[in-house]
């Protein structure tokens, strides 16, 4: 009996201790992002100036005007300018764009602004003719104001040109 005693206070003195303390370490690391000055065109649309008979009304003085947008997002504090080029039309420039009738070759002059007034040329060359702005790290949108000015009235049919918008940051 007395071994039963013995192993009973043995096992008692064991629960009553309870599991062995475990030991920890700890260390830490450090985390970092590093955001780099950037600039995105979010979104184009197209310049769509509609239909037309004879450029310029009956009396060849009316212009044809419509806008579109551009929205461009850069990193807080950076400062870009947005330039927009001749287009792909042979013969334009950033003053005087061309839609081209790519079955007759035929022609029509446009020309696109930075301002409803069609007073300030948008062109590519930084610091003369282009957008500038500095970014929020939002989207900014920017309207194109285009203008087909009035003039001789080609072959009917379907007029397109291409620009590219460049954002310079």
């Amino acid at each position: 009996m007395r071994m039963k005693t013995g192993l009973g206070v043995l096992t008692g003195l064991a629960i009553a201790a309870g599991p062995a303390a475990a030991t920890t370490t700890t260390q830490t690391f450090s985390v970092q992002l590093q955001i780099q000055a950037q600039c995105v065109i979010n979104s184009t649309a197209t310049l769509n100036f509609g239909s037309a008979g004879v450029l310029g009304g009956a009396l060849g003085t009316t212009n044809t005007d419509q806008t579109t947008s551009v929205s461009v997002q850069c990193t807080n504090t950076t400062p870009y300018n947005v330039g927009l080029d001749a287009g792909t039309t042979t013969g334009g420039s950033t003053t005087t764009r061309l839609l081209l009738n790519a079955s007759t070759s035929e022609t029509i002059q446009y020309k696109l602004y930075t301002n409803s007034g069609h007073t300030t040329n948008w062109g590519n060359a930084v610091g003369t003719d282009t957008v500038s702005g500095t970014g929020t790290g939002s989207s900014q949108s920017f309207t194109i104001y285009g203008r087909v000015p009035p003039q001789s009235t080609p072959t009917p049919g379907t007029y397109a040109d291409t620009v590219t918008v460049t954002v310079t940051y």
